[in-house]
């Protein structure tokens, strides 16, 4: 991919960006600001999803296999309103279940080669006390996979029909507490807020405005940004 500049990566930029998440909404809730801008740039933007969010309900009437259904149509809906290209799931990876191995790293480093993205987004797996568990593991399988989609020989069964090893350029780590990089997200609120809104049986009893200033307002303080999402920054 040749460089390509943005408002809002940091040089060398790039074209093709993976979100590596959790569940449906992780990416809204975490950086979806940011993902509509870099769509409005004319960016390729994709989703990877290791989970379908089943167990994020309370309901008794509503059973983690219809919920999963529900989750996975919100994401596919709230993804389209940011611009995103594609959203692909991963399959056997239940919600609160995902740990850190070698199954998923390969998992990811075959859509990193697939997709070739010059960015990749994910959680910042070193952040302090994170609670959930398939934040932290999500967030360090892709780190690692990102180390073994180089390699010649690692998955070497992968490589085939076209496929080769892929070097990915930077990462952006979201919920993160060691900040290096934030994006004034202050011209997508709302688009980031009707993302937020497909994802109804997550967010139905939120004022979704409010948490998004408040959060936003946050994050921008150091950089006076009245709004804003924060990363930390890492070049390969």
């Amino acid at each position: 991919m040749p460089e390509s500049t943005s408002s809002v990566l940091l040089p060398p930029g790039g074209q093709r960006i993976l979100v590596v998440q959790a569940h449906p909404d992780d990416a809204e809730h975490l950086c979806g600001g940011t993902i509509a801008l870099l769509a409005r740039e004319g960016k390729e933007v994709h989703y990877l999803l290791v989970t379908r969010g089943d167990k994020g309900s309370d309901d008794p009437h509503l059973p983690p296999e219809h919920l999963a259904r529900i989750r996975e149509q919100e994401q596919r809906e709230a993804a389209s309103v940011l611009g995103v290209q594609s959203v692909t799931f991963l399959e056997g990876y239940s919600d609160g279940e995902v740990e850190p191995c070698l199954q998923l790293r390969r998992e990811i480093a075959l859509v990193i080669r697939q997709l070739r993205p010059d960015v990749v987004f994910t959680f910042d797996p070193w952040k302090k006390d994170e609670v959930h568990p398939d934040h932290r593991a999500v967030g360090i399988c892709t780190v690692d996979a990102i180390a073994c989609a180089r390699g010649l020989w690692y998955y070497p069964e992968q490589l085939q029909d076209g496929i080769t090893p892929h070097a990915v350029r930077q990462i952006y780590y979201f919920a993160t507490d060691r900040p290096n990089h934030w994006v004034d997200i202050g011209t997508v609120v709302e688009q980031k807020a009707a993302a937020l809104r497909c994802h109804a049986s997550q967010t139905s009893r939120k004022d979704i405005l409010q948490w998004i200033r408040e959060k936003g307002i946050v994050a921008g303080a150091e950089h006076k940004f009245k709004i804003a999402e924060a990363f930390h920054h890492h070049a390969l």
